[in-house]
């Protein structure tokens, strides 16, 4: 972790440290710390969670990148999971703009899941951030996702679903952000 914590850009944020985000706070369980690549006074700024089917549909996948052009334009960040569909969609909308992105991952913050978003965590890490409370070398276990959605229904004041199954983990997320 330390290793990783000197590389440029990299920076693991304690609950004591001013830049933790004080939404995360009010939290009844939050991450004791966040491994964070990119921009870190993003982890304070107005954000809305944006979330979603990983098998959208092309109009989803339209639906999240309009959206998050439109909210990221005004000036709001937003925070997405960074998995295939509608998350990969939000970020990419909110990239154009200063408010960016932050993506909550699942794994460890030197990891990239799924492989095929490997351009999309570069492109994040330049003008967005990375976050997650998982230690470095953490890969892709199905009970992280669930404890990452935390994550991402606290940084924002609220949580938009674009497109989801009934049974959907974006719909926990959503009721974790109500």
């Amino acid at each position: 972790g330390l290793a990783w914590a000197q590389q440029d850009g990299n920076r693991i944020v304690t609950l004591a440290d001013v830049a933790y985000p004080k939404a995360l706070l009010d939290q009844p369980d939050p991450p004791v710390l966040l491994y964070a690549k990119g921009r870190i006074e993003l982890l304070n700024s107005p954000a809305l969670g944006i979330v979603g089917s990983r098998n959208a549909t092309k109009q989803g996948e339209a639906n999240a990148l309009a959206f998050a052009e439109a909210l990221a334009a005004s000036g709001i960040t937003i925070v997405s999971g960074m998995a295939l569909g509608i998350d990969a969609a939000a970020h990419l909308g909110a990239l154009r703009f200063p408010a960016a992105t932050i993506a909550v991952i699942g794994t460890g913050a030197d990891r990239i899941y799924p492989a095929r978003n490997q351009g999309l965590a570069r492109t994040i890490a330049e003008q967005g951030l990375i976050i997650s409370e998982f230690t470095i070398g953490t890969p892709p276990l199905a009970s992280n996702f669930p404890r990452r959605n935390r994550i991402i229904a606290g940084l924002g004041m609220g949580c938009l679903v674009v497109e989801a199954a009934q049974r959907s983990r974006s719909l926990i997320t959503a009721r974790l952000a109500a």
